[in-house]
């Protein structure tokens, strides 16, 4: 599934059909789920279902912006640049400690709550992924991201720019200290705001392993409401990508901890953006 970039209100012509509403928006999300779960029932001695489709109705871009051929496969023997993309992609002292700290890539304090966020990156069957490159990027606690694209008249922070990465530990383990990410609108339909979240970024040995996906925070209101995230219909995998707030992972006077834990593959896969 294609990024949402973060929009104002696109302008609205005398003549053109009026705006598709959020009620309208989440009728349609009820029947597709409806759809889904008949369809999940159907199959429930099989095995578990897939990735969400492609395109998702209720998802307006998804619809002209995914792929629609095969994917090429490349000869390393016949193009030798090929070869390349088979090796790693990042060595250790690519990514140092400050990388991981959202809030002191500047000269002063960004603005916002501030939040840690950790979590360990697993296989199917539970074993740590070590050495995994994680890459975050996100909106500013006023919900704007520092990209020239994005024109919604929300405040940019000086002492913000909303971009992260680490390697997990031989535990498979990741962290990051940021500033809670604010909601922002976009113009998937009439009102629309997408909730608060964190996108994720996950490397294996080399580029095409590259695996990306969001991270939500519990308790949104807004949740209910966003097409992207209820574009994976299956209840149990939708809720994996909603991050727990865990009061021991808090510290003192400092921030408030998230924790996330994700599986890269196998039935109980967190859900990524892989061929969207």
């Amino acid at each position: 599934m294609p990024h949402s970039a973060p929009l104002g209100a696109a302008p609205v012509s005398p003549t053109a059909p009026p705006p598709t509403t959020q009620a309208d928006i989440s009728r349609e999300i009820a029947a597709l789920r409806t759809a889904a779960g008949a369809a999940d029932a159907e199959r429930a001695a099989g095995p578990a279902p897939g990735q969400p489709a492609r395109d998702f109705p209720p998802y307006r871009g998804s619809t002209p912006r995914h792929p629609r051929q095969p994917l090429v496969a490349i000869d390393a023997l016949a193009d030798p640049e090929a070869v390349e993309l088979t090796g790693p992609a990042f060595g250790v002292t690519d990514v140092t400690a400050l990388d991981a700290d959202l809030t002191r890539q500047h000269t002063g304090e960004p603005l916002g709550e501030r939040i840690t966020v950790t979590g360990r990156v697993l296989d199917r069957t539970g074993r740590p992924v070590r050495g995994q490159l994680v890459e975050i990027w996100q909106a500013n606690a006023a919900g704007r991201y520092a990209h020239r694209r994005d024109q919604h008249p929300a405040p940019l922070d000086p002492n913000f720019t909303g971009v992260g990465r680490c390697l997990t530990d031989d535990d498979g383990r990741y962290a990051f200290t940021t500033v809670k990410p604010g909601a922002y609108p976009w113009r998937n339909h009439d009102n629309a705001w997408r909730p608060a979240h964190i996108h994720f970024s996950f490397f294996g040995s080399a580029f095409t392993q590259r695996l990306v996906t969001q991270m939500y925070f519990p308790g949104d209101p807004l949740l209910a409401y966003d097409p992207i995230l209820a574009s994976v219909t299956e209840p149990a995998a939708r809720a994996r990508l909603v991050a727990a707030y865990d009061h021991q992972l808090s510290r003192p006077e400092h921030s408030l901890g998230y924790r996330w834990d994700v599986v890269l593959d196998g039935p109980s896969a967190t859900w990524t953006e892989e061929g969207r």
